[in-house]
């Protein structure tokens, strides 16, 4: 019999069997990592995601080469090797810069994506692409997993940060360095250092050794602190507090303690009419500014005692008069006042620094005007002529949120504070709320640089350092939450509080 067509099909035979498809896995769609703060945007995929594995490696996109310390600090906290400036392989996380890419216009902004059993992070700078790092860490402990899929992150506000009280209680550089290393991995970017006050003066000091405190952090252990945060991308913010909080200078110089009509010492004030008041001052925010290689230098400006006093005028003649010799008959402690910072300012200033100053020190009218590049620290509105926030924005004023109703941590909880867990941070402060409970409107927002979260140190001995480092803990990462993505977070507050603890 001749052949037949050749569409033709054979009847089966057991001797040669119609071939079975081999069963294939399918996996649901991913959800988006558990981290914190939680990742703004998610394109969810199907996929088994990206976990360590044993040939695992981190390496660095070619032309991108300055992400090596990040690369080797991710293939250290992942336990797997770093094959440096690679192709990547199956199983490999590869780190890249992108100037050009996704997210360019926003500093700090990275892409993740899980595909093929690969991780690829991109950004436009070293920082964006260090918190894609920073949120494989993060999915890998809390998840065991990187969810397949896209992230594409960013943060809310350019501030976001943590400032110690370590003048009146001290604190090891083991302790900061271990503070820096927690906020890096919440995507934080500050860590304020409030290092002189009344009790301590807590660095050590070529040109003024005479104000220094017993226990105090060496130069060596600064530049050790700055080193590491510099790495981590986190700016450390020094702040010498002037011309109020000063008794530790003061108690060196009592010549320039500030007194009342009554012969009667304010306490931390230092006498802004006498020029050697200035000098000593300037010498220790010169000094400082060159241990300190960050871009902020605050220079305080809040509670100056004769600014608290009823009558400024009648309770501090000596500054009034020099008010009136300076300005003339409309001449004012205020004005004084506001021509310290302001010259405190420029001395930061041209030392290549953004100056900060609290909001208590840059009043209302007056003969003289605090200069309008000063950063404002926005934290109370309970001192005596505080002004509301929205006073200072219509101002044209940037203002960093530091609202003591929700951000201060206080120690020995005196004043009516007591210590925040993070639950109302979490579930009702946003940058814009800078006073009280009420945010302001919403189109001073872009005048709001970020916030921070304050350990003050008001009664040094109620908290030791392990206890404050478990204390500030979870209201930590709701304020990391916050000033990463204000909107409403998806998780409740059990289950944020329970990520918390187990990241």
């Amino acid at each position: 019999m001749g052949a037949g067509p050749a569409s033709t099909t054979a009847p089966p035979s057991a001797a040669s069997p119609t071939p079975t498809p081999s069963p294939t896995r399918t996996y649901p769609l991913s959800t988006a990592p558990r981290t914190i703060p939680a990742v703004r945007e998610h394109v969810p995929a199907r996929g088994p995601g990206w976990r360590p594995g044993p040939g695992s490696a981190v390496v660095v996109a070619p032309g991108s080469d300055g992400l090596a310390d990040e690369a080797r600090l991710l293939a250290r906290e992942l336990g797997i090797p770093t094959r440096g400036e690679a192709r990547p392989r199956a199983g490999d996380v590869e780190l890249a810069l992108a100037p050009g890419g996704s997210g360019a216009a926003t500093p700090e902004s990275y892409t993740m994506t899980v595909r093929d059993g690969r991780v690829r992070i991109s950004g436009p700078d070293q920082a964006g692409v260090f918190y894609g790092t920073r949120t494989v860490k993060q999915a890998v402990r809390s998840g065991g997993a990187v969810p397949e899929g896209v992230v594409r992150d960013r943060p809310d506000r350019p501030q976001r940060g943590l400032m110690v009280d370590i003048a009146r209680k001290h604190f090891t550089a083991a302790w900061l360095e271990a503070r820096v290393r927690e906020a890096a991995d919440l995507k934080l970017n500050q860590l304020g250092l409030h290092f002189s006050d009344d009790q301590a003066f807590r660095i050590a000091s070529d040109s003024h050794p005479e104000v220094v405190s017993p226990q105090h952090l060496t130069k060596a252990e600064v530049r050790r602190i700055v080193a590491l945060a510099a790495s981590l991308h986190v700016t450390v913010v020094p702040e010498i507090d002037s011309p109020g909080h000063l008794g530790a200078v003061l108690a060196a110089h009592p010549s320039l303690r500030l007194r009342d009509a009554r012969g009667t010492v304010a306490r931390g004030a230092i006498d802004i009419a006498r020029p050697q008041s200035a000098r000593i001052v300037d010498d220790l925010l010169r000094e400082y500014a060159a241990l300190f290689p960050g871009r902020y230098f605050h220079v305080g400006a809040d509670e100056y005692r004769a600014l608290m006093a009823q009558d400024p005028e009648a309770s501090y003649p000596a500054l009034a008069a020099e008010a009136r010799r300076r300005y003339g008959a409309a001449g004012r402690v205020q004005d004084l006042a506001t021509e310290w910072l302001n010259d405190r300012a420029a001395v930061v200033r041209a030392a290549g620094k953004q100056p900060k100053a609290w909001n208590d020190g840059i009043f209302r009218g007056g003969v003289v005007k605090a200069d309008e590049d000063v950063e404002v620290e926005y934290w109370t509105g309970r001192e005596l002529g505080a002004r509301p926030p929205a006073e200072y924005l219509a101002e044209g004023r940037r203002v960093v949120n530091v609202n003591d109703r929700y951000l201060y941590y206080v120690l020995g909880q005196p004043n009516q504070f007591t210590y925040p867990t993070g639950r109302e941070i979490y579930e009702k402060w946003t940058p814009l709320v800078l006073r009280g409970t009420q945010p302001v409107p919403e189109r001073y927002s872009r005048q709001i640089l970020g916030g921070r979260f304050a350990v003050w140190c008001d009664l040094a001995n109620a908290q030791t350092q392990a206890q404050v480092a478990a204390g500030i803990r979870t209201p930590l990462r709701a304020v990391a939450q916050k000033v990463w993505d204000p909107r409403r977070p998806a998780l409740p507050w059990q289950d944020f509080a329970a990520l918390s603890r187990r990241l």
